[in-house]
Parts: C-alpha cells; sequence; structure tokens
C-alpha cells in the first residue's frame, strides 16, 4: 500500500503534475532540435533545480528525459533530420513516409507505438530491477566487444542495395570514431596535430551533416517537382495497425530494455537492433524496408522508448549509468543527498516507487503531447523547395553550433553534409557509417580491456569466448547474422524456410 502511495505522488500532487507535464512537452520540442540534446538539457536543470526539493526536480528532469527521446522522430520523420542519434533508424522509413504524403500518418504511429515502448520499459523496471540489473553486471569487457561486433553486422540492414557498399560505409564510420586521443593511452591518433582533433568528430555534427545538408543538397536536384500534400484526416492510427503491429512493438520494446540496460549503450544501439530484427522478421511488409516500410517505423521507436525504463535499471539498483541521461542523473541524485545504488532499495524504497510512477505519468503526456501540433510540424514538408532548403540548413547549422558552441562543429557538420551527398549520388547507405562511428567507441574500449584482462594473450581470450555461456551465444549470434547475409542464405535457404512457414 506504501508502494502505491509514492507511486501516485506525482499523480496527486499538482505542483509534481504540471512540472512533469512542463518537462515532457519541453522535452518533445527539445529532441525534435537537432544538435539540442537531452543530456544537455537535463545537465542545465541540474544547475537550476539543485536548490528544489527532490521530488520537484526529479519530476521535471524526468519529463524532460521521456519527452526528448520521442522528440527526435519529428524531424526524422519530416525532414530526413534525425532530432538525436536514438532517431536515426526512424528516419530510413519515417521520411519515406512523408514523401509519399503520410507525414501525419507516421507521426501518429510512432507516437502511440513509443508509447506502448515507455510502459513495457517502466513495467519491466517495476517488476524485474533487480533481475535484469543482475545480468547486466555479468557483462565481460569481452562481450561488450562482440555486442558492438553484433551491432556492426546491421550494416546489411541499414544497405538497401550493396552489402559491399554497407560494410565500406561502416568502416568509414568506425575510421572516424577512432579520431582523436586514445581513451586508454592519451595518445592521438589522426589529429595531424590538430589540437581541435583531440576530442574526436562529434557524432551530432556528423550525422546532422549526412543526414540534414545531404538531404538538403540532393533536393537541389529536384526542384521542379511538384510539392506532395500531407493527408492529416487521421492523427490517431486505426485499431487494426496497433493490433497488427502490437507483437512487433512489443518484441522490440523488450531489446531495447536489454541493450538499455547495458552501461554505456542506449537508445540509439536498442533502436538500430530492433529495426534489424524487425528487418529479418518481417516476411511480407507492406512496401519493402527503406521505402516507407512501417514496421521499420514502429520498430526503432517502441524500442528507443522502452530503453529508457532499462536505463534506469542499473542506475537505481547499481549506481551504475545506463546511458548518458542517467550518467547525469545519477550526479543529480548524488546533489540531493540521495545515493543509488543497492542502498537505495534497502534505505529509501519509496524514491523507486515515485521514480516508477513518475516515468508512467511522463509517458502518458508524451502520448497527449505527442499527438498534438503534428498538422502543424506536418507543413513544414509542404514548404516550397526555395523555403525548405534553406530552412534545413539553418536548422543544421544551428543544431552543430549548438552542441559545444563551436565553429568547429559546423565546419565538421558541413563536411559531412558533402560527403553524405556524394554516397547518396554514389547509392552508398549513410546509416552504416553514423553506426559505426557510434559503435567505435564501445567498440575500442571494450577490446583493449578484453585484452588487458587476458594479460596480452590472444589464445586465452579466444578461448574464454567459449567458456562463457553469454559470450557464446554473443558469438553464435554474430556468426548467425553475418550468415544470414550471404548469398547461400539469401538465394537457396530463405526461401525454403519461409516456404515451409
Amino acid at each position: 500500500m506504501e508502494a502505491l502511495n509514492y507511486f501516485a505522488l506525482s499523480w496527486l500532487s499538482p505542483e509534481l503534475l504540471a512540472l512533469t507535464a512542463l518537462g515532457t512537452f519541453l522535452g518533445i520540442y527539445v529532441g525534435a532540435i537537432p544538435g539540442l540534446s537531452v543530456t544537455m538539457a537535463v545537465s542545465i536543470l541540474i544547475s537550476f533545480t539543485f536548490s528544489w526539493d527532490v521530488n520537484h526536480a526529479l519530476c521535471l528532469m524526468v519529463g524532460i528525459f521521456m519527452g526528448g527521446v520521442y522528440g527526435g522522430s519529428r524531424t526524422a520523420i519530416l525532414l530526413n533530420i534525425p532530432g538525436a542519434p536514438s532517431a536515426i533508424a526512424t528516419a530510413l522509413d519515417g521520411y519515406p513516409l512523408a514523401k509519399k504524403g503520410l507525414a501525419g500518418e507516421a507521426i501518429g504511429l510512432s507516437t502511440v507505438m513509443s508509447v506502448i515502448g515507455g510502459f513495457v520499459g517502466i513495467f519491466v523496471l517495476a517488476i524485474a530491477a533487480p533481475t535484469i540489473s543482475e545480468f547486466a553486471i555479468t557483462f565481460q569487457p569481452r562481450d561488450y566487444l562482440l555486442l558492438a561486433i553484433l551491432g556492426l553486422t546491421l550494416v546489411g540492414s541499414l544497405s538497401s542495395g550493396s552489402l559491399a557498399k554497407g560494410l565500406f560505409a561502416g568502416a568509414l564510420g568506425v575510421l572516424v570514431g577512432t579520431v582523436g586521443l586514445d581513451p586508454l593511452t592519451a595518445e592521438e591518433r589522426f589529429t595531424f596535430g590538430i589540437i581541435e582533433l583531440w576530442d574526436g568528430i562529434n557524432v551530432i555534427a556528423a550525422m546532422i551533416g549526412l543526414f540534414g545538408v545531404s538531404e538538403a543538397l540532393h533536393q537541389l536536384h529536384h526542384l521542379d517537382k511538384a510539392i506532395i500534400k500531407q493527408k492529416i484526416s487521421r492523427i490517431i492510427p486505426p485499431w487494426a495497425d496497433v493490433r497488427r503491429f502490437l507483437p512487433l512493438s512489443i518484441q522490440s520494446s523488450f531489446i531495447g530494455v536489454i541493450i538499455g540496460a547495458l552501461p554505456g549503450t542506449g537508445g540509439d544501439i536498442a533502436a538500430l537492433m530492433a529495426y534489424d530484427q524487425a528487418k529479418r522478421s518481417t516476411k511480407k511488409p507492406e512496401v519493402p524496408f527503406g521505402q516507407g516500410a512501417k514496421e521499420g517505423l514502429i520498430a526503432p521507436e517502441a524500442a528507443n522508448n522502452a530503453a529508457v525504463g532499462g536505463a534506469y535499471i542499473p542506475m537505481l539498483t547499481l549506481g551504475i549509468p545506463g546511458d548518458a541521461v542517467t550518467a547525469v542523473f545519477i550526479g543529480a541524485l548524488f546533489i540531493h543527498g540521495l545515493n543509488p545504488g543497492p542502498l537505495l532499495l534497502i534505505e529509501q524504497p519509496h524514491m523507486f516507487w515515485f521514480t516508477v510512477g513518475n516515468l508512467t505519468l511522463a509517458n502518458i503526456f508524451v502520448l497527449i503531447f505527442g499527438l498534438t501540433g503534428i498538422r502543424i510540424f506536418s507543413k513544414l514538408v509542404e514548404c516550397p523547395k526555395g523555403v525548405l532548403i534553406p530552412l534545413i540548413l539553418l536548422l543544421s547549422v544551428v543544431g552543430a553550433y549548438a552542441i559545444n558552441n563551436s565553429v568547429v562543429d559546423v565546419w565538421w557538420m558541413l563536411a559531412f553534409g558533402v560527403l553524405g551527398y556524394f554516397m547518396r549520388l554514389y547509392n552508398y547507405p549513410i546509416g552504416p557509417v553514423i553506426l559505426g562511428v557510434i559503435l567505435s567507441k564501445l567498440m575500442d574500449e571494450n577490446w583493449r580491456r578484453a585484452i588487458l584482462s587476458e594479460r596480452g594473450d590472444m589464445g586465452q581470450f579466444f578461448a574464454n569466448l567459449f567458456s562463457s555461456p553469454l559470450s557464446s551465444v554473443l558469438f553464435a549470434a554474430i556468426v548467425f547474422a553475418l550468415f544470414t547475409q550471404t548469398p547461400l542464405w539469401t538465394r537457396w535457404l530463405k526461401p525454403k524456410l519461409f516456404s515451409k512457414a
């Protein structure tokens, strides 16, 4: 009964209710603006809220977190500019839907499925947090390395054409991700003596350039195309669609929870993995993936919102951040005199149930605010090309500069925009480049840690791959993922298996 009282605390207090609503509303629009990350918004809020009551501060920050993760899908669908890395996979099928005049339907469907994913993540957090956290803590550095390599096998799903081009793009992304100071030795790598490269190339700047600027340059070839009017007659998706896609959204949500609960991963990797799984498991989509498949929109949106609940699991139970935002939350909890970790659930269990209730409330506000303003937002796609292209470029420049208030990020953004334009021109996929950049740090750091833990013995490293059940499963998944992208699978085995099914 006491747990229920704390769960409903933010629902019954007008002040806490209003702060959660305000945070969610602001989070949606912060997340929709490229370059304005949720991590940055929550970090700024700490300085404003450190003197507040802890419940009031957490309500505002939780709202920003939930709303911001969802908000990145808005510009991904309408302008092909993901508001956050977690919306990269959303753009792959969301933007083609908008180009067909179905922006309203795409945003409505993504909103509902995001909320379903959010509820799944919160539900798992509420009933299985200790169990999931114990599973997450068993991951060794070699397991994170295998997880990163498994993520790189997604290049096949993100490449609509040649697998070789996808592998090249992924390798290019990994190379870009290694620029800067070595994370363990602080030695310079690919910096060429340029001080500005010591911190590496910002993934957000690269993402804005590859998706936003390249799209604006690509649109210059289609200035004479007629403007497609958006169909906004029905925003709330029909129940038949929700019921049909519900199994996929729940499946993707569990992927999001598990990946989100692994320290240092987050919603971006969860969304990409869920997209890959949807592409593999969907037998007969209405349209091919990458050309406006609803399954390709639903899977990443359900996964990245479910990853929010997943990221809270190690934070509340172990004191280990699940992603960058929960790392900031740990700092906020310390500032307010709380000690996240195992003792939090023993000494102050009311904070756990308050957080669960507050996340639930924020997720409801995502549904309310997510289904409003769509008609106004959809007008962006109907703008004349002479207005739309400068608008995309303006948003890209502002977004890149806002990351670190640095002109260097703007130059990198423009350089990646030109690169993305030529990649589009010669049919090279853009998604694997960002995937490579995101996974390079995870792969680099854990490769070093894994080898150091084996004292440089490569034989022992490979032997331990098969001594641990978790490592064996991840290794088998990598082999299977690679095998399913070979001609033997696509031309012979896959048709036979599906014909029997």
